[in-house]
């Protein structure tokens, strides 16, 4: 296989370029969060989505041998931002689907105001608010990373049974952060838990130092992010380390980012912890690893598996609705609703060939089986990761 481009200033610019005659292209949006606070995190579920096309293009290609192409765009993890890269691929490109963009604020701006009116359907393999599980969507949102109610429950349910029972949260104030804080907050406290202090901030401040200090005076030993770890929560972490607010650190997803380990070092980091999205031991699951490993990706990057399978299953949808967008989200349920013969990462010619027979398929990815529920949600797993020789593992097990 040849090697993913895995220059991502060329993959953003060239993205469009590297296209076969305009009239043999299928184009699908790849709304990334290039710029914004989880800029760090974006090259890697590029590469992985630029994997899954590679593979559909080695493989005979979609629909009728035509070229499958991304139009890459920047959502900078802005609502604006977002609705404006979305309006360009649906109302300049063309797009037939799209997969993003990565936050959740973003995803909820660019379905309202662009996708759900054009018929477009999204594929959002990183927006983890609850909010888009509430969003009148015509069924044309869809994600394949699990919503932050299941992990926030889940993360308080952990830290509870690891014998953390008195926390202060801050988060950031967004959809992302206070969607988390709150699912975090009901389960913590229903199950006997005490949260000391809870408070949302804002991002770009270049102290927290007030902040951390009244979240610090309710006596919790145990501070709880939920923020990115390339934004407002790496400049909280550093602040609440140097002044001795708090003992032990736990962050959301956002804050599993390799920008604190560089900035602050592993050495200070033996008490910080984050939660984080898994993909559950599979064939599927090491089929992708092997071959996105060889091609130079880390299979470790956060969201690069839900990266991977928003973007084959966008592909194999497209080709069940025989590119007709108005079906792709009807096809979109059909090739994963776990009916069907089995479909692993990479295996687009066998795919190709049964759908064209007329036979079910049922794709299972590598980050798990996206079994959509009736809101566009899938079940998924989470674990606990703690910083080790300069890198994330894992912790424990998240239930």
């Amino acid at each position: 296989m040849k090697k993913v481009h895995l220059a991502f200033a060329a993959t953003l610019l060239g993205a469009t370029a590297m296209a076969a005659p305009a009239h043999a292209d299928v184009k699908i949006g790849l709304l990334a969060g290039v710029s914004g606070p989880i800029a760090p995190m974006a090259p890697p579920m590029i590469d992985a989505a630029q994997l899954a096309v590679q593979q559909v293009n080695e493989q005979g290609g979609i629909l009728d041998g035509q070229k499958l192409v991304t139009v890459v765009g920047d959502s900078a993890c802005n609502p604006q931002n977002a609705t404006d890269a979305a309006t360009k691929a649906v109302n300049i490109e063309g797009v037939i689907a799209i997969v993003g963009p990565y936050c959740s604020g973003a995803v909820l701006a660019a379905a309202n105001s662009v996708t759900v009116p054009a018929g477009i359907t999204m594929i959002t393999p990183s927006g983890t608010s609850p909010e888009i599980s509430r969003l009148d969507d015509k069924d044309l949102v869809y994600r394949t990373v699990p919503s932050d109610d299941f992990q926030g429950r889940a993360l308080a349910r952990t830290l509870l049974e690891r014998g953390t029972d008195r926390v202060a949260v801050a988060y950031l104030n967004n959809d992302y952060g206070k969607g988390l804080a709150e699912a975090f907050k009901s389960e913590f406290e229903e199950r006997g838990g005490e949260i000391t202090a809870f408070a949302a901030h804002e991002d770009g401040k270049a102290s927290y130092r007030s902040d951390l200090a009244e979240l610090a005076a309710g006596g919790a030993d145990t501070l709880v992010i939920f923020d990115y770890g390339d934004g407002a929560g790496l400049t909280m972490l550093r602040q609440a380390l140097e002044n001795g607010f708090f003992e032990n650190f736990v962050g959301g997803d956002g804050m599993k980012s390799d920008a604190p380990i560089k900035a602050l070092g592993a050495e200070n980091l033996t008490t910080f912890t984050a939660s984080s999205p898994v993909g559950e031991t599979s064939q599927a699951l090491e089929l992708f690893n092997e071959v996105f490993k060889a091609a130079g990706g880390d299979p470790d990057a956060i969201f690069v598996t839900t990266s991977y399978d928003a973007t084959f299953l966008a592909a194999l949808a497209i080709e069940k609705a025989g590119g007709d967008k108005t079906k792709v989200a009807e096809a979109l349920r059909s090739v994963s609703d776990g009916r069907g013969e089995v479909i692993l990462p990479g295996e687009w010619r066998k795919a190709k060939e049964l759908i064209a027979a007329g036979t079910d398929i049922d794709y299972e990815g590598a980050a798990g089986d996206h079994d959509f529920d009736e809101r566009g949600d899938v079940p998924g797993a989470y674990a606990l990761f703690k910083v080790e020789d300069g890198a994330f593992v894992v912790d424990a097990e998240m239930k």
